[in-house]
């Protein structure tokens, strides 16, 4: 609601922020993978070339597996991010939080296809831009998302006030809203705090919500008890 941040409770109950990764930085780590293959298929292209036939058919089997299983196990290996992603400080976890899986890995990777129709990688480039976070066709079917790699925090430098549950359920979003407010009030002016307060009035209708109050419910949204 403020920003690109994300809230997101992981299968053990505990409430972690993810900022997802727009298609500007991520071309940019697709294009250093591809720079890193392209530098590979050079090389195989060469020494293949050696060997008549045989080497074509060599060529041909490591560039499909190449092509297909580059990204795949790098995400599963290393920590979700391929030599680009990482380059660039991302990587690729399940909506949950938790690393990718083989399968996710692979049907993200393989729909790729989609992804690229009719030309560059046009249908994913929409579907990002129309996604809220950013998912290409591959990651909605594949339940992923790519995310900065420091952007995974449990704990946030929130102003020393005592914890206070919220009376309400609060949605995911609402959450992260009410963090991320409460993180940046150290640094803003009085004027500044009060109208952003303003912004998060919807969460009681009944009354307005006065800046103490939502940082109690940040400090207890954020595991101080």
């Amino acid at each position: 609601m403020l920003d690109t941040a994300r809230a997101v409770e992981t299968p053990e109950g505990v409430t972690i922020q993810l900022r997802v990764a727009g298609p500007v930085v991520r071309s940019l780590a697709w294009a250093i993978d591809f720079a890193i293959r392209s530098g590979v298929y050079i090389v195989l292209a060469i020494v293949s070339s050696f060997f008549g036939k045989f080497g074509l058919g060599v060529f041909l089997i490591s560039f499909f597996l190449l092509e297909w299983f580059y990204p795949v196990l790098f995400e599963v290996y290393r920590d979700g991010a391929t030599p680009g992603k990482r380059s660039m400080g991302l990587k690729v976890l399940q909506d949950n939080g938790v690393p990718v899986g083989w399968s996710a890995s692979m049907i993200r990777n393989l729909l790729r296809t989609a992804d690229f129709l009719p030309f560059l990688y046009g249908c994913g480039l929409v579907s990002m831009l129309l996604h809220r976070d950013f998912k290409r066709l591959g990651d909605i079917a594949a339940h992923t998302v790519v995310v900065y790699k420091d952007s995974a925090q449990l704990a946030v430098n929130l102003p020393e006030i005592k914890p206070l549950a919220p009376p309400m359920r609060l949605t995911s979003e609402e959450q992260q809203a009410i963090v991320s407010f409460a993180s940046r009030v150290p640094r803003l002016t009085p004027e500044r705090v009060e109208e952003l307060a303003g912004t998060l009035d919807d969460l009681s209708p009944q009354s307005r919500m006065d800046v103490k109050t939502l940082l109690g419910y940040a400090r207890y949204i954020a595991g101080h008890r």
